[in-house]
C-alpha cells in the first residue's frame, strides 16, 4: 500500500492569493494545445493563408469560454443537478470546482463552430489538429486531480492503492493517474503520430471520441462514482453513460466519411 503523496494544492501562496496547482495544470494544457495546433497549421500550410493570427486568437479564446462554460454547464446538469436546483446560485460558482468533461468538450465543439461560421475558417480541418492535442489538457486535468486528492478510484488490494485524504482509511486506485495515462498520453501519442495521415477532414475527431471513450469506460471500472450519484444501474455510472453515448457518436461519425477522398 502506498500513501497519496500530500503535495499542498497550493502552488503559490502571495498574501491572500492562493495559485493552486489545479489552474496551473489548466494553463499548462492550454499553453500546449495553443502551441501544437498552431505548430501543425505552420506544418501544414494553413498558417497565415487560411488561418490568420488575429483569427487564431480570436478562436483561441473563444474555445476556452466554450470549455469553462460546457464543462460547468453539463456538471450542473448531469452530476449535480438536485443540488443546483436548490442552490442555483452556486451553479456560477466555478472557483468550487465541478467540471464535466464531455460538457468541456461539446462547449468548444459548439463556441468554436459558431466562431468559423462567422469568419469564414475551415472548422473540421481546425477541429482536426485542436483534437489531435486535446489529450494533452486531460493529462494535465487529471495530475491536477490526482494532486488535489480529489476523484479518487475504489477500495483495493493492490500493491499500489493509495489512501486518499477525505476517501477514507482504505487503500483505493489512483484513477486519475490511469486517466491520466490512457485518456491523456497514450491517447495523445497515437493521434499526433498519426497527425500527418491523409484522411477526411473531421477524422481525427471522430477518431479522438472513439479513443477517450474506450480509456474513459475502461477507467470508470477503477473510478469511484460520484457520491450524490453512485451507480446508475448495475455497473453503469455517469462517465460510462455518456462516454458510451460518445463512443455511438464517434462509430457514426466514422461510417459517415468519405475515405475516398479528403475533403475540407
Amino acid at each position: 500500500m502506498m500513501v497519496w503523496s500530500g503535495i499542498d494544492p497550493v502552488a503559490l501562496q502571495l498574501g491572500p492569493l492562493a495559485i493552486h496547482w489545479y489552474g496551473l495544470m489548466y494553463i499548462a494544457g492550454f499553453f500546449a494545445t495553443w502551441y501544437l495546433v498552431r505548430l501543425q497549421l505552420k506544418q501544414t500550410g494553413l498558417w497565415e493563408t487560411r488561418i490568420s493570427h488575429d483569427a487564431y486568437e480570436g478562436l483561441f479564446t473563444t474555445l476556452i469560454l466554450g470549455v469553462i462554460l460546457g464543462g460547468r454547464i453539463a456538471y450542473v446538469l448531469f452530476y449535480n443537478f438536485d443540488y443546483y436546483i436548490d442552490h442555483p446560485i452556486e451553479a456560477f460558482y466555478i472557483w468550487q470546482g465541478g467540471m464535466s468533461f464531455h460538457g468541456g468538450m461539446v462547449g468548444p465543439l459548439v463556441a468554436g463552430w459558431l466562431y468559423c461560421k462567422k469568419h469564414d475558417l475551415p472548422f473540421l480541418e481546425l477541429s482536426d489538429r485542436f483534437f489531435t492535442v486535446a489529450p494533452l489538457g486531460l493529462m494535465f486535468g487529471r495530475i491536477g486531480n490526482f494532486i488535489n486528492g480529489e476523484l479518487w478510484g475504489r477500495t483495493t488490494d493492490v500493491s499500489w492503492g493509495m489512501v486518499f485524504p477525505h476517501a477514507g482509511p482504505l487503500p483505493r486506485h489512483p484513477s486519475q493517474l490511469y486517466e491520466m495515462a490512457l485518456e491523456g498520453l497514450l491517447l495523445f501519442i497515437v493521434l499526433w503520430l498519426l497527425r500527418k495521415k491523409v484522411w477526411p477532414s473531421g477524422a481525427r475527431v471522430a477518431i479522438f471520441l472513439c479513443g477517450y471513450a474506450v480509456a474513459r469506460i475502461f477507467c470508470e471500472n477503477f473510478r469511484e462514482p460520484d457520491e450524490q450519484l453512485g451507480f446508475l444501474f448495475g455497473p453503469v455510472t455517469m462517465g460510462m453513460l455518456l462516454s458510451s453515448a460518445m463512443l455511438v457518436a464517434g462509430l457514426a461519425w466514422l461510417a459517415k466519411l468519405d475515405w475516398k477522398t479528403p475533403k475540407n
